[in-house]
């Protein structure tokens, strides 16, 4: 995969605005957060689940990682939603399954709306205790779009 470059900076601020540092972080946190971020690269890349988890553990929204990955010019890999892929992403098509009508209804409604976000899959696999996933899945399954990352990406 190639590098995240101005050309894909500009091709994502014309589709999803991020305002410079949204978490209203000092300079000295912002540093810090790089240099988690950094360490925390595979391959040169930062999986979503491993920037979820850096923002728990710094104690910022989800979107400071993202912006922050933004502003190094460094890709997130691994959606947990499955929204993109690369080779090296496992990715397990058996966790698909048929999920009932009350699930499907609420993503119909959800999707007509335009309120189909990132946040609102997880917390519908939080509330029906099911893997995002398989959340995804079903919202793939229906021609469904999945809006509003949580780290920015789309």
């Amino acid at each position: 995969m190639r590098d995240f470059n101005e050309g894909d900076r500009k091709k994502k601020s014309a589709r999803i605005q991020i305002q410079k540092n949204p978490g209203n972080l000092s300079e000295e946190s912002l540093s810090e957060l790089e240099s988690v971020v950094k360490a925390s690269l595979k391959d040169g890349y930062l999986s979503c689940p491993v920037a979820w988890g850096i923002a728990r553990k710094s104690n910022v929204p989800k979107i400071v990682v993202g912006e922050i990955t933004d502003r190094l010019g460094i890709r997130i890999t691994n959606c947990q939603l499955g929204c993109f892929k690369i080779e090296k992403t496992p990715y397990d098509n058996s966790s698909y399954s048929n999920i009932d009508g009350e699930i499907c209804n609420i993503l119909k409604e959800l999707h007509e709306t335009d309120q189909l976000t990132c946040a609102k899959a997880f917390e519908l696999a939080r509330q029906f205790k099911l893997k995002p996933i398989v959340i995804a899945n079903e919202t793939s399954a229906r021609s469904l779009k999945i809006r509003g990352c949580q780290l920015g990406c789309f």
